[in-house]
This record gives structure tokens, C-alpha cells and sequence, in this order.
């Protein structure tokens, strides 16, 4: 079949469209349904060819070949050159392997204890509250404390030290990459040098309370030569903002909906009861595994994720050209009104009515190295704190979303905590 020319908006300078791309939600929606499942368009000059659905996402992971990862300019110069993340070929597979010692399922085993510890401290401070809680700040900092205790070892006084500057230095990831003194690029600069000579401090370090970092000792470049402690500290920040802000906004998510639709938590409680602590067993979480895929298809915690043709691709039977970054975009999974898809159900998980293409850890070789990690995290959380304590939602407060970087509840997700009476 002979592939389909690439539609496109027709922008030439991408000025209205990267105004319109900040400021509506449904930027992409409205143009999908304009153009196709495939279409092309530019954003701050730069082209850049929107997908979406099973068919052009299994295409394109099925190309991979012909395809490298790509970020936009903000992101690679905050991430830095020697990034996973902005690594390609031998480079990027040299570094991945090194990495991916520390999501390993004897790492994530040896992780559990203390996780674990952060989640009872978090259900203590909320019982104790005597004001209504915000729970967004809640989970940040948890999601945080998280990858810094498990990888880099840190206690609590390091960790908010450090935590202070990667909030400056996350908010401008995807920002106008102009370094004006005072703009939020600069000053996310200025975090960046902060940030990457404490994980320098903390690489230097011999005590034994060192995480995960001993898992890295002896790693090899593409070149078979020991990475250095410059490499390893790009790789070391980018882990944190990929363990960080994505579940963080998993968790603020799940709170949301569980909050706001209460049969869903009624529906799953019996069985976050019914855990043991911490020794979850991983198969006996059906409604929590399905309530976790569904507040994802509603609300996936990234918008989508890049790749760069190298050669021409074809995507859903249109033609890509070679030097063309895409975007997968990662869009909540609604229908199209014939059905009950715009609700939440964590049913239609479980009964096979339902089977999505849910791809919020990314996909192909580049998949989220930290994903096995962030569903032990979500997992205990959910079970540890809801086990714990009862949240009650403030009235008059704004739960709508914001979606960048990621999906948050707007307001905070203000809440009211008590401890959560288990007896009856």
C-alpha cells in the first residue's frame, strides 16, 4: 500500500501555535481531530510530527532502527551531554546497562525496608496534622526522599537540601531555553551547577550508607573504558528527575481520583486492607494494580515522549521524512462517547472488556529504566497510607489539573487526615 503524504497544519513559523500549544489543553485533541493520528506542525520553529493510537505507536516502535531519542533544547541543556537521555546508539545502550543495575529485582528488594519507612513516617505526620494537609507537596517530597534514600543514600537533612534546588532546577525543564538573569532557565542553570557538585560530594563519599550507588562500581563506557564521576552524576540527576516527578504526579493522581470518586475507594479497600506490611504480595493487588492502570488511562503523568527519524518511517501509512521529531502523545483515553470510557472504572481492567495501549513509562529500548521502581513506590504508598489513615477532601478548592511538567491537582489536593479506625 503506498503510504499517505504527511498532513500538516500549515504553520510557518510556529509562533501561534506554540502560544496555543501553553495555553490550551487540548492542543493536540483539537488537531487530531482536524488532521488525523498523524500530523505535522512547529513549535518554536521547530517541526514536529504529532501520533497517537495502537497502530502508528506499534509502528513506530517497530522501526526502531531508523529512529533516536530526542529532547527539546531546554531539557538537553538542563539534562547535560553526557545524559542517557541525550545519548544515542552504543553510548545511550553502554550507559542503560550501567544504570539498570539499580532497578534490578534484588535492588528493588534491598529498596523495600526503606521505602517502607518513608511511607509510615508520611502516614504518622498526616495523623497528627492538626490543619488540612496539602497532599501534592506530600507525595513530591515523598517521591523524592525515595530515589535520594534508596540511590544516593541520603539522610533527611541532605535530602531537603538537595530537594530545594531540583524543584528550581525541574520547573524550567520544558521553558525558552534563554538564559536572561532571572529568568526560570537561569536560575535552573544555576541549580543545575548546585545540584551536580553536591552529587559529585555524595560520589566521593566511602561511607557504607550509600544506597544503590555501589551497584554502579565498574561500569563501562561504549568504549569499554570506566565511566567517570562527570558521566555518572548526569546520569545520577537524571535519575532523579525521571524517579521524581512522573510518581509523584502517579500518586497525586490515584489520591485524586480516590478521593473524588469514593466508590472506587470503597471498592478497593478491603484489599489494601487485607495486605500484610510491608511484605506485599505482588498477586494478590488485582483492584489496586487495575484502579492504578485506570487513573493512568485518565490521567497519564506524561504527556508523551520524543523520538527523531534518522531514515523515512511509516507510521499508520503516512511517510515521515528523515530529520522529523516526533511526539508520542500520551492523551487520556475517552472514547468517543459511545461508552463509559471518559469514567473511571478500574473494573474494565479485570474483566476483559477493556484492553489499552498504556505507554506512561515510554517504550521500545528506551522504556523507563526507573519503572519497576515507581510501581513498588505507588504500591506502597497506597497500601501503607490508606491502611493507615483516613482522608477527607476541604470543600472549595480547585481540583483541576495542571499538566506541566506533570499532571497535578492545581489546589494542592487540600485533605483532612485522621487515623484510620480498622477494628470494626
Amino acid at each position: 500500500m503506498t503510504a499517505r503524504s504527511l498532513p500538516s497544519t500549515g504553520a510557518v513559523t510556529g509562533l501561534k501555535e506554540t502560544l496555543d500549544f501553553f495555553r490550551d489543553p487540548q492542543f493536540a485533541q483539537k488537531r487530531f481531530t482536524a488532521y488525523g493520528e498523524v500530523f505535522e506542525t512547529r513549535l518554536l520553529n521547530q517541526r514536529l510530527v504529532f501520533i497517537r493510537g495502537e497502530q502508528p505507536i506499534a509502528d513506530l516502535f517497530a522501526q526502531g532502527d531508523a529512529l533516536e531519542g530526542w529532547w527539546p533544547e531546554s531539557v538537553r541543556q538542563l539534562l547535560g551531554n553526557r545524559s542517557l537521555a541525550n545519548r544515542s546508539g552504543e553510548g545511550h545502550k553502554a550507559r542503560r546497562r550501567v544504570v539498570g543495575q539499580l532497578f534490578s529485582a534484588a535492588a528493588l528488594s534491598r529498596y523495600t525496608p526503606s521505602i517502607a519507612a518513608l511511607v509510615e513516617e508520611l502516614a504518622e505526620e498526616l495523623i497528627q496534622a492538626k490543619a488540612p494537609v496539602q497532599l501534592v507537596p506530600c507525595m513530591r517530597r515523598f517521591a523524592f526522599a525515595v530515589i535520594a534514600t534508596t540511590v544516593l543514600g541520603l539522610d533527611a537533612s541532605d535530602r531537603q537540601a538537595l530537594f530545594a534546588d531540583f524543584e528550581i532546577w525541574t520547573r524550567a525543564l520544558f521553558s525558552i531555553p534563554v538564559a536572561i538573569p532571572g529568568t526560570p532557565f537561569a536560575k535552573a542553570l544555576e541549580a543545575k551547577k548546585r545540584l551536580l557538585l553536591r552529587l559529585q560530594q555524595v560520589l566521593a563519599q566511602t561511607s557504607t550508607k550509600r544506597g544503590g550507588l555501589d551497584l554502579l562500581s565498574g561500569g563501562l563506557d561504549e568504549a569499554g573504558i570506566p565511566l567517570t564521576d562527570d558521566d555518572l552524576v548526569e546520569q545520577l540527576l537524571l535519575l532523579l528527575f525521571a524517579g521524581y516527578e512522573t510518581t509523584a504526579s502517579s500518586l497525586s493522581c490515584l489520591m485524586r481520583a480516590l478521593l473524588l470518586n469514593p466508590e472506587v475507594e470503597q471498592w478497593l479497600l478491603p484489599e489494601l486492607l487485607d495486605q500484610s506490611w510491608p511484605n506485599l504480595d505482588a498477586r494478590s493487588c488485582p483492584r489496586l494494580d487495575a484502579t492504578v492502570l485506570e487513573v493512568m488511562r485518565l490521567t497519564p503523568p506524561v504527556g508523551g515522549f520524543f523520538r527523531r527519524t534518522k531514515d523515512t518511517v511509516q507510521l499508520g501509512g503516512v511517510a515521515i521524512p528523515p530529520n522529523r521529531v516526533i511526539q508520542v502523545a500520551l492523551s487520556p483515553d475517552l472514547g468517543d462517547g459511545s461508552c463509559d470510557l471518559a469514567d473511571i472504572r478500574p473494573q474494565r481492567h479485570l474483566d476483559g472488556s477493556f484492553t489499552p495501549t498504556l505507554l506512561p513509562f515510554g517504550g521500545g529500548e528506551r522504556v523507563c529504566l526507573g519503572k519497576a521502581l515507581a510501581e513498588l513506590e505507588i504500591r506502597l504508598m497506597a497500601v501503607g497510607l490508606l491502611q493507615r489513615v483516613r482522608l477527607e477532601l476541604t470543600p472549595d478548592q480547585d481540583l483541576t489539573l495542571q499538566q506541566i511538567p506533570s499532571p497535578s491537582p492545581r489546589g494542592g489536593l487540600l485533605v483532612r487526615t485522621s487515623a484510620r479506625d480498622t477494628s470494626r
